[in-house]
C-alpha cells in the first residue's frame, strides 16, 4: 500500500553544462557539456580577442 521515498527519488544526470573562460583575462567565454564524473576541463579553444587558445572551466551552469 505505501510507497517508499526511494521509488520517487530523482536520479542525477550524467552530463552538466559548464562555462569556459579564457585564460588571457579578456572575459571571452563559451558554454560546453562535460560528464559529471570528469575533473574540471581545460580546453584549447580559439579566443578571437587575443588570438590564444587556452580556456578553463569557471562554473557549472546546469545539469541535463
Amino acid at each position: 500500500m505505501f510507497l517508499s521515498a526511494v521509488t520517487f527519488a530523482k536520479s542525477k544526470s550524467k552530463t552538466i553544462l559548464v562555462k569556459m573562460l579564457s585564460q588571457a583575462g579578456t572575459g571571452y567565454a563559451f558554454n560546453t557539456q562535460r560528464s559529471r564524473l570528469w575533473e574540471k576541463l581545460t580546453l584549447l579553444h580559439y579566443d578571437p580577442l587575443v588570438k590564444t587558445k587556452e580556456n578553463v572551466e569557471q562554473k557549472k551552469i546546469r545539469s541535463f
